[in-house]
């Protein structure tokens, strides 16, 4: 059967664009993946208190404690804050810290882990990977609390952020009265902390 009209026999179609479209993706909640600078001080050496108001500052000062410390590393943060700790950078120090050091070990408190099990976290990540070496447990919500967020790093490094909805605080690369102090209130809250059933469903 044969058509009365080929293709070259339609009629052209007028087309008339409607005009431009903008696209808008919202923000990534997640940090950029741009690799992070240590602080350029030495922990165990540095005894000056080094105060910052800025997260590229916390961010630096932390990552230059993961990186030196040796045997022990304890974090205590409110919900595992994803702009200081969900970072590639931060994720590669914690692995390197655990593989390079046979017995050293990583310790994580947090007050809710409901927002980094909702929308990932790299450090949940890598301790379901790494379980023997980094544990994450939450504050039992019968015990107080301590105040602040803080990270330990061996027997002499400390960041404390007093506020923990605020970016500001201070560290130090040498201080282990401090850090002795911090280091018996981290171990009393572990030792009444919980296995969270959201982190451990997650990490199965």
């Amino acid at each position: 059967m044969n058509d009365e009209h080929t293709p070259a026999d339609l009629e052209p179609i007028e087309f008339e664009s409607p005009g431009r479209f903008t696209l808008h993706n919202p923000d990534s909640q997640l940090p950029m993946p741009a690799t992070w600078e240590p602080a350029p001080f030495v922990l165990g050496s540095e005894q000056v208190l080094q105060r910052f108001s800025s997260p590229e500052q916390a961010r630096s000062h932390t990552l230059a404690l993961m990186q030196q410390a040796s045997r022990t590393l304890c974090l205590y943060s409110p919900d595992l804050e994803p702009w200081l700790y969900n970072h590639s950078s931060m994720a590669q120090a914690c692995t390197q810290f655990v593989l390079s050091h046979r017995n050293s070990g990583l310790r994580i408190l947090v007050r809710d882990s409901s927002r980094a099990v909702r929308d990932g976290h790299r450090l949940i990540g890598l301790s379901r990977k790494l379980s023997s070496h980094i544990q994450i447990r939450r504050c039992h919500p019968d015990y107080a609390a301590p105040d602040g967020a803080f990270l330990l790093a061996d027997d002499q490094g400390l960041l404390m952020r007093p506020e923990p909805d605020q970016v500001g605080g201070y560290a130090n690369y040498r201080d282990a009265p401090r850090v002795r102090q911090l280091q018996r209130l981290f171990d009393q809250t572990w030792d009444t902390s919980i296995t969270d059933p959201d982190l451990r469903s997650f990490l199965l």
